[in-house]
């Protein structure tokens, strides 16, 4: 951690949901947050339980899937992020894909990485949520370094569990103030109402923490507007790191969006060997050790 040798380390909790698109469409910010803070701060996420197991029925699934494709793709008219070329189904539950992301801590930063990300494209990719149990564990075949009969067996063990109830629970206490927020966002993300008359945080929120000093950054948002808010609670943290060249890029990140190029590589590209999968609004590149090991479409 940086910093004074009696200040307060730097938390940063991440509210987020592998199903949830404005989640998705944050990530190339949040890919060059987590790069610029590494080593800095503790980075924490606490996963918020968008579908949850309460949820009614939809009483006509299709109609309810049409809707949802169109809302997705009127999110990623704003952040540009992929999204499906056709959508199977909207996602049943957001707590096999939260256990499984969960699970795969216990496996170091880089595999729990490489799940979250497949996890999120298995809907906003491939239009297939990982919505159970086998699903998710399946989404995350072939991440390097991954035992996968662990990640199957920690997913449904009652540690597991625990941990995600405290995550919604705690996602369910937001701070004062994202209960009203104004912004130019598209997506301010203000908290969300609950059904027994609470909030939670609109998704995806950053909580950025320093003993009793904090910062809420709810929403979309663009990368300056995280870093001010690093700045504002610790001068002088952010990083200065040099930026990947292409192939670097794609071969610590597995898979880069458009929207995620320019923030996380500099260079020509596409670099060599580099492997384009289409998608409903534009490629998805991927390493060619990750084009090979992931799941095929459904």
């Amino acid at each position: 951690m940086t910093g004074a040798p009696d200040a307060p380390p730097v938390e940063v909790v991440e509210y987020t949901d592998p199903m949830c698109p404005w989640a998705w469409g944050s990530e190339p910010a949040f890919r060059r947050l987590r790069t610029a803070l590494a080593g800095r701060v503790r980075w924490r996420r606490a996963y918020a339980i968008l579908f949850d197991d309460e949820d009614d029925p939809a009483p006509d699934p299709a109609a309810e899937t049409a809707y949802y494709a169109g809302y997705v793709e009127r999110i990623t008219s704003h952040t540009r992020a992929p999204r499906a070329a056709r959508l199977s189904r909207v996602a049943a539950s957001s707590w096999p894909s939260s256990l499984v992301a969960v699970a795969a801590e216990a496996q170091g930063a880089d595999v729990a990485e490489r799940v979250l990300r497949r996890l999120r494209e298995s809907v906003f990719v491939r239009g297939e949520p990982a919505d159970t149990l086998e699903a998710a564990v399946a989404a995350a075949r072939g991440v390097p370094g991954l035992d996968q009969n662990r990640l199957r067996s920690d997913a449904d063990s009652p540690g597991a569990l625990e941990r995600v109830r405290a995550d919604r629970a705690e996602a369910r206490r937001p701070v004062p103030e994202v209960l009203s927020v104004r912004s130019g966002s598209p997506h301010p993300g203000a908290a969300k109402e609950t059904f027994d008359g609470g909030y939670r945080y609109a998704l995806p929120t950053l909580l950025l923490r320093a003993g009793p000093a904090y910062r809420a950054v709810p929403g979309w948002r663009p990368y300056e507007t995280y870093a001010a808010a690093v700045e504002e609670l610790r001068p002088g943290l952010l990083g200065a790191a040099a930026p990947l060249s292409p192939s670097e890029a794609l071969e610590r990140h597995g898979s880069l969006t458009e929207p995620e190029r320019p923030l996380l590589a500099e260079g020509v590209w596409p670099p060599p060997g580099a492997v384009r999968l289409g998608t409903g609004n534009g490629p998805l590149w991927l390493h060619p050790d990750e084009a090979s090991a992931r799941p095929a479409a459904g």
